[in-house]
């Protein structure tokens, strides 16, 4: 038994020198020390020793249990630390090799036109305000003097929430001339840009979302004059003082009198033709709407506590895609809201 012990030490020895693999070491520790192992095999022959020889041979048995789990143990070290270098000469990173060139991102062509025109009105003395997309009827519609029964509150054209037409997705900007005036007492000056939504999706040349940026001032003896000085004098900075504007008379409901201004199309100059072709940009008008505009009227005014004989004002809205669209010489709205990477990194 004695010969058997040292032949298994040296055997196990030799084979564990050998592995490679914590896969291999553990072969050969089920092999060697396991329930079924060639050490148990042969300690289990002890019951046919005599009592003298089984205390030798049960501290030798005992001894090469102890060698055989000491080398098992550092060849396990060993073997660990030959995969952790190999990881990491496989992972090592060379760093005097050029890295990629990271791809920055930039505004949207229509945010970028946003914060100039932010810029230009803050100048100007306007406070930018913000307010709810999800939106009150009354501030929406009715306190702007738009009563029952007006297209624009029909569900046609505007998104409600709920069965009594209370609460909606805003049409417009307009609603924060309310909301403002609630809140402050003249002189005023704002301007509210944002997101407002009606129900044009089944046309190809509008979005059922788009943007709208609110301008308000409300002081005394304000006339159609400072309208259409300040509108000339913001249009002058955002497209250069050659650009063609023009006033037209309109009617809304919150506003009195009232127009709307158009800007000469960018792409045929006013012509309404490109190469012999009806312009595809303003259709062959020749001129682009870019807001509606007017005195804020006398209703509008007592609906938020303001007197009508002391105060006046004038309001307008501004459409951003279209003022982007000019500002940056674009030649179709639909390339706004795309989101072509190729269009977008032009700018």
């Amino acid at each position: 038994m004695k010969e058997q012990l040292k032949l298994i030490e040296q055997n196990a020895i030799a084979a564990l020198n050998e592995a490679q693999t914590p896969a291999a070491l553990e072969e050969l520790r089920v092999r060697l020390l396991g329930k079924k192992g060639e050490l148990t095999a042969v300690l289990k022959q002890m019951g046919g020793l005599s009592p003298e020889e089984r205390p030798i041979m049960g501290q030798l048995a005992n001894t090469v249990r102890a060698n055989i789990e000491q080398v098992m143990e550092n060849r396990k070290a060993a073997i660990h630390a030959a995969v952790l270098e190999q990881k990491l000469a496989s992972e090592a990173i060379d760093v005097t090799i050029p890295g990629e060139a990271v791809s920055l991102g930039h505004q949207h062509p229509m945010n970028m036109v946003l914060q100039e025109i932010k810029d230009i009105f803050v100048g100007m003395g306007y406070t930018v305000v913000d307010g709810p997309e999800v939106e009150f009827a009354s501030y929406n519609f009715t306190r702007l003097n738009i009563e029952e029964g007006h297209p624009s509150r029909d569900r046609s054209d505007t998104f409600y929430f709920d069965e009594n037409d209370e609460v909606l997705l805003r049409t417009q900007t307009s609603s924060m001339q309310i909301r403002f005036m609630e809140e402050h007492q003249p002189p005023l000056c704002m301007l509210a840009p944002g997101r407002v939504f009606r129900k044009d999706e089944a046309d190809a040349t509008h979005s059922p979302m788009f943007h709208q940026i609110e301008g308000l001032v409300v002081a005394e003896n304000i006339t159609m004059g400072d309208l259409k000085g300040a509108l000339i004098t913001i249009m002058n900075k955002i497209y250069g003082h050659d650009a063609q504007v023009r006033f037209r008379p309109h009617h809304f409901p919150f506003t009195e009198p009232s127009c709307e201004m158009d800007m000469q199309c960018h792409k045929c100059h006013g012509t309404g033709e490109v190469d012999g072709q009806v312009c595809s940009t303003c259709h062959g008008e020749g001129w682009i709407e870019l807001l509606g505009a007017g005195m804020v009227h006398p209703e509008v005014l007592r609906n938020c506590g303001i007197d009508p004989d002391k105060y006046s004002g004038f309001a307008f809205g501004i459409g951003l895609e279209r003022t982007a669209m000019g500002r940056l010489k674009i030649t179709d709205l639909r390339l706004i809201f795309d989101n072509d990477v190729r269009f977008l990194n032009q700018f």
